[in-house]
């Protein structure tokens, strides 16, 4: 008698190929061969082909106890699909925000003595205790990567401080990397020639992380460079270029985003507060730890009021790019959640989101690839003791930090 759990391979290919990728976890706890089909590289081309094939942009917007898997088509005829709820563990995780590393969320609770990465695709999890959750918690930074192995990668969870006030005396700086292997925190020693503000937002290329930057010794607030951090190596690179418009202008904001898991986008906004300013969308031709090289993709108008957005999405055949936007109408209590969708000669269009937005509260949206990187588990009885070098210096940083948040704290009195 044939069971559900011995049907040929190809029967049992095409009966989880028709199954949405919220119906997975489901999947792997039917049997033990679909689990392992599921997780196979060659069923995740098959299975994620089906929609990539067609020029879908895979993307997750997020609201604090709900989050949604949506696809969109950019086209003369543009849409924008509900793919379904994804779960996340209960309803009394509030989420404030989420970040995607090539697969892998990194997901911000309310609670912030801890933080979560999180595999959809697989159903994976690993909760993160955070070594310290003080007043400087929102000038933290964050970002996942990997050591370049094909064959076994091991994640590593990158958090940094970087504040600046007034002069020396005021200033904080502390670089520190979780090993997903070990569970153990280490304090890294990085030169701070340049400084990484703490609004940006990393984006993930091959397992490494990149950001918008700027020398420390520069005047103003134009971040005229990009910086790689290279998880094999454990440590930054040089100071990359952006293009050289950034430097032609006064007031410039820059974005981030990723093309296809391949390239570097950079959205680069001229603020001259009038309305011949124009904004720019340049990707990278080459891009490595130690150099860069860019070409214009578009230029647009911003009389068409884009709101900087934190995460964008790129069609480069199609010369469009689109973006989270919000919109009031005069009856209306809470906002409208629009994908925008802007392009060459003025070309303009947009969709209703179809997600509720609450009211004062903005939603977040990243785009999503799937993947099947394994989020291992700490293994029982096997956790490292840190070392005493390591706990002095958490030591050092904790008095330190101390200090900076009672300078703070004076300021705020005045």
């Amino acid at each position: 008698m044939t069971t559900i759990s011995n049907l040929p391979r190809d029967l049992m290919e095409e009966i989880i190929n028709r199954l949405p990728m919220k119906s997975l976890k489901a999947v792997r706890l039917t049997c033990k061969s679909w689990n392992n089909l599921s997780q196979c590289e060659s069923f995740k081309k098959m299975h994620i082909g089906k929609s990539t094939s067609k020029g879908e942009s895979m993307m997750i917007v997020v609201q604090p106890h709900s989050i949604y898997l949506m696809s969109g088509v950019v086209d003369v005829d543009p849409c924008i699909e509900l793919k379904g709820k994804l779960s996340f563990l209960n309803k009394q995780v509030s989420i404030s925000g989420i970040d995607h590393y090539e697969g892998l969320l990194l997901c911000f609770l309310k609670d912030v003595t801890r933080i979560v990465v999180w595999n959809p695709y697989l159903g994976q999890t690993r909760w993160i205790k955070l070594r310290n959750s003080h007043l400087l918690q929102g000038y933290f930074n964050y970002t996942l990567g990997y050591e370049d192995e094909e064959s076994c990668r091991s994640l590593k969870l990158l958090r940094f401080v970087d504040y600046y006030h007034r002069g020396p005396q005021e200033q904080f700086f502390w670089y520190e990397m979780y090993d997903f292997d070990t569970g153990l925190w280490t304090t890294l020693d990085v030169a701070q020639y340049w400084r990484i503000h703490c609004s940006h937002r990393s984006v993930s290329l091959k397992g490494n992380s990149y950001w918008c930057a700027k020398e420390r010794s520069s005047e103003g607030f134009v971040t005229d460079h990009i910086i790689c951090f290279d998880f094999t190596r454990e440590r930054f690179g040089p100071l990359l270029p952006l293009p050289s418009c950034v430097k032609d202008h006064k007031y410039v904001c820059v974005t981030l985003s990723c093309v296809k898991e391949e390239k570097i986008a950079a959205i680069i906004q001229h603020q001259n507060y009038s309305y011949d300013s124009v904004s720019e969308i340049w990707i990278t031709t080459k891009i490595e730890a130690e150099m860069v090289s860019w070409s214009k993709f578009l230029r647009i108008n911003t009389e068409l009021k884009i709101n900087f957005p934190a995460y964008f999405f790129i069609d480069e055949e199609k010369k469009v790019f689109m973006y989270l936007g919000r919109r009031y109408k005069s009856v209306d209590i809470y906002p409208t959640t629009y994908i925008d969708i802007i392009g060459e000669a003025g070309y303009l269009n947009n969709l209703v989101l179809g997600v509720p937005a609450e009211q004062n509260r903005w939603e977040s949206m990243c785009s999503y690839v799937s993947s099947l990187v394994q989020i291992k588990k700490l293994a029982r009885g096997k956790r490292i003791e840190q070392s005493s070098l390591e706990k002095r210096r958490f030591d050092q940083n904790m008095l330190r930090l101390a200090e900076i948040e009672k300078l703070m704290k004076k300021q705020s009195r005045y």
